[in-house]
């Protein structure tokens, strides 16, 4: 069966796997989803990820990672473009997700990138999810 929102599907799995604490979570694999897993390890909301290939799609192996406490640094995920309603913004109307203690994930005309990181080169785009 097919999938209507894989980003959505892939959120849902790092929830699930940080709540019952797994050292590693694997997600059907896709460029889109290695460039979101590319900017929470930059952000630092997880350890690392590793693509594997196979004779399919591919596997996205994402690496979680947890404080001293052994909670997830992920304390919450939020789809926020989704496939039946789409969220466009300019720069001037990115704002801070939790007064900056989270990120909002766009992607724009140079790829995917934070909220951050869009204002600072003047980019809008779509907001695909936030995080904090």
């Amino acid at each position: 069966m097919a999938m209507s929102d894989p980003i959505a599907d892939m959120l849902t799995r790092i929830r699930n796997a940080g709540k019952a604490k797994f050292n590693s979570i694997d997600i059907p694999g896709s460029k889109l989803k290695t460039e979101l897993a590319r900017v929470l390890k930059d952000e630092g909301f997880i350890k690392n990820y590793k693509f594997i290939k196979d004779n399919k799609q591919g596997i996205l192996r994402v690496y979680l990672k947890y404080d001293e406490k052994q909670a997830h640094t992920i304390i919450g995920l939020e789809r926020v473009s989704k496939p039946s309603r789409r969220f466009y913004v300019k720069r001037k109307d990115i704002k801070p997700v939790l007064n900056g203690m989270g990120i909002a994930i766009l992607s724009t005309s140079k790829g995917i990138m934070a909220d951050k990181k869009a204002r600072s080169d003047n980019l809008g785009g779509e907001i695909l999810c936030n995080i904090w």
